[in-house]
């Protein structure tokens, strides 16, 4: 069995989101996707950010009745941070034996990953899928980010657009269509009295208006 982590901010969750996900899904031939907001994400400041519970009910409501797609709530309960490697390892433990997880990331995030918490331990536990928005892949960027940040001996192989590792999980790059939503622009669109009509799911727009988020 074949599943997906996908962790995040979601603030808010929208559209570009889905369309991006359900991609991956397809393309990488995964059963469940499980999204996992974050509580007090380690990378991003709280400026702006909206109550957790209510990014939680966004995401939720965006998947209301659809089969494959879970929302956790695992770092909303847990306490502190919430550092990637931990929700993979509870994963990994509530999941047991026989699945295949692979941690879903843009590529913004992924050339972020230096400075995360027990960087090693990600790469030894899960795949990654890189999501690449539209163009060509520029391989040499990760060839040489790689082999300096996360580890020497990966091989891409330009068949399965992925970087294998003896003793590391598998590092794929996958293009995603060009979605032009953002976060950032739905927040700026509602502070500035815009409509986000057709930018987010209907569930999002209404927790959106009813909880008088972003203005």
């Amino acid at each position: 069995m074949k599943i997906g982590l996908f962790g995040g901010t979601f603030n808010p969750f929208h559209n570009g989101h889905i369309r991006i996900i359900e991609h991956v899904k397809t393309a990488f031939g995964l059963e469940k996707i499980f999204l996992i907001p974050s509580a007090t994400p380690p990378h991003k400041p709280g400026t702006d950010l909206a109550p957790a519970q209510d990014r939680f009910e966004m995401v939720k409501q965006s998947f209301k009745g659809q089969e494959g797609f879970i929302v956790s709530d695992k770092e909303l309960i847990r306490k502190g941070p919430s550092f990637t490697i931990d929700t993979i390892e509870e994963f990994k433990k509530a999941l047991g034996e026989g699945v295949d997880l692979f941690l879903l990331m843009g590529s913004d995030a992924f050339f972020d990953i230096p400075t995360w918490r027990q960087k090693d331990r990600i790469f030894e536990s899960v795949g990654i899928i890189v999501m690449l928005r539209g163009g060509p892949k520029n391989h040499g960027a990760f060839v040489s980010f790689i082999d300096e940040y996360i580890s020497k001996g990966y091989i891409f192989n330009e068949q399965d657009n992925g970087f294998f590792h003896e003793k590391k999980q598998t590092i794929y790059l996958c293009r995603v269509p060009r979605i032009d939503i953002s976060s950032t622009m739905i927040r700026e669109r509602v502070k500035n009295g815009n409509s986000i009509e057709g930018l987010v799911p209907a569930g999002v727009l209404k927790i959106i208006h009813e909880k008088e988020l972003y203005q």
